[in-house]
């Protein structure tokens, strides 16, 4: 994987994304081109339309993220790979006809940007044919040694036989006795040098997964393997980054201490996602102001009780604050005290399944993200009993407070449901990997595949 902005991206996701943008470029050129000759007139320099042809695999490429085409599913199922591509690079389009109704003689034509959109679906379903046989054929993947054989060694074989793995096994070492957890996996003491046996399996990375690691670490084998080129990772390195989430099971504070993450650098970065807040939540709010205005009618229409819900949260560094959205549950939901929400929960409104299905019940946290009391992204900020609860239940719960709660997230985006203990530690892994190493980039991110959330039934209740 390479770290892009403190984020990890798969070499294969990011090969097909590179690619991708060359085609769109040739896709938009082409169609370009085409329609010239068509209507009898000289297609010109490259150079007076290469702006415009950038723009389309831009702003293409950007919507293509955003409806998720470049998630691992892409690379296995052309079924998958071909509704995706097909609804993003429709959104992209749909947007390009809108600014050439608006900008007349600036941009496309509306002809040309139908036949940039066939060619654009063609060429990417073709690169994803290409691209994802070699990525089932192992290509692209590193090799990994692990040492160990216990449960952690078990994890990261089940993290390998996964489909959009991108890593695969060179093979287990059993660093102490007892009855391994994993098959085949060879013993220390079958092994006379360790550093040329990673040599001969060809190797590129080893993962320390040892249960206790107390006088257990082959420390000289270990600086032999990284002095001889081989990178040398720990366990819960190696999760965070295969898995996007911080593995609870195995977290300490001395890992969160001394590992990568929480920099004072991100100054620069809370400037620049303050202005982004700021600068967005005054648009939505003007822009989506009727929408607002009109469910909020709906919603008094369809049930008894006032239009909008007011709720205490917990927000940055703890302290709690009020947030406002569309009701979209009966008044004496919480009669009896905050609970969990549920699958088909019997509290919420005919008009509330659809305002929560389509998020429009969370455009009113516009105003909190104007004030700055929410972020757009960032952990749920949750009511005050569920906190008190999970702090005492939950390691490093109250770690995710240390950057400020969002409309949407991390967990949101990688994790459907917050239902329970259960689900709410998973969210949490998400949520602590987002605090940790949290960018602009990062952001960006997020807030392009929230569309996919909205767009497929996927997200929280």
């Amino acid at each position: 994987m390479i770290r892009l902005f403190k984020h990890y991206i798969p070499h294969a996701l990011l090969l097909l994304g590179l690619i991708d943008f060359v085609l769109l470029v040739a896709a938009g050129d082409l169609a370009w081109v085409l329609r010239a000759h068509q209507i009898g007139m000289a297609p010109g320099a490259l150079s007076a339309r290469l702006p415009m042809v950038l723009a389309f695999a831009s702003v293409t490429q950007s919507a293509l993220i955003a409806v998720g085409v470049f998630g691992a599913e892409a690379l296995q199922s052309p079924r998958f790979a071909a509704a995706r591509l097909l609804v993003g690079v429709s959104l992209a389009v749909l947007l390009f006809a809108f600014i050439a109704f608006v900008l007349r003689g600036h941009t496309f034509w509306r002809s040309t940007l139908l036949y940039a959109m066939g060619f654009a679906i063609a060429f990417l379903m073709a690169n994803r044919l290409v691209v994802g046989g070699l990525v089932g054929g192992a290509a692209f993947r590193r090799r990994v040694l692990v040492l160990g054989a216990g449960k952690r060694a078990r994890r990261i074989q089940d993290l390998a036989e996964r489909p959009q793995s991108g890593f695969a096994i060179a093979g287990f070492i059993a660093m102490t006795g007892g009855q391994p957890a994993v098959e085949h996996a060879v013993p220390r003491s079958a092994i006379s040098d360790l550093s040329g046996h990673v040599r001969d399996l060809g190797a590129s990375e080893v993962v320390l997964a040892i249960e206790e690691r107390r006088n257990a670490l082959p420390l000289k084998d270990l600086l032999r393997i990284k002095t001889a080129g081989v990178h040398v990772n720990d366990f819960s390195s190696f999760m965070e980054r295969e898995t996007g989430r911080l593995d609870l099971d195995t977290l300490n504070p001395s890992w969160l201490i001394f590992s990568d993450g929480f920099s004072s650098g991100r100054a620069l970065s809370s400037f620049a996602k303050r202005a982004f807040d700021i600068a967005a939540s005054s648009v939505l709010l003007l822009v989506t102001f009727p929408i607002i205005a009109l469910f909020a009618v709906l919603v008094k229409l369809d049930s008894d009780g006032p239009a909008f819900f007011r709720q205490r949260r917990i927000g940055l560094y703890g302290e709690p604050f009020e947030i406002i959205k569309l009701r979209s549950m009966r008044t004496d939901a919480e009669q009896d005290g905050a609970r969990w929400a549920q699958k088909n929960d019997p509290r919420v409104t005919r008009l509330g399944k659809f305002i929560r299905k389509v998020r429009i019940d969370e455009l009113p946290q516009s105003w909190s993200v104007l004030t700055g009391r929410m972020s757009f992204v960032g952990p749920r900020p949750e009511v005050p009993t569920f906190v008190d609860t999970l702090e005492e239940q939950l390691p490093f719960y109250a770690e995710r407070h240390m950057v400020k709660p969002g409309i949407t997230g991390w967990a949101q985006i990688n994790y459907p449901y917050g239902a329970s203990i259960k689900d709410a530690r998973a969210k949490l892994e998400y949520d602590l990997y987002y605090a940790k190493n949290y960018t602009p980039f990062l952001d960006l991110l997020i807030l392009l595949q929230t569309l996919r959330v909205v767009l497929w039934p996927e997200g929280a209740r």
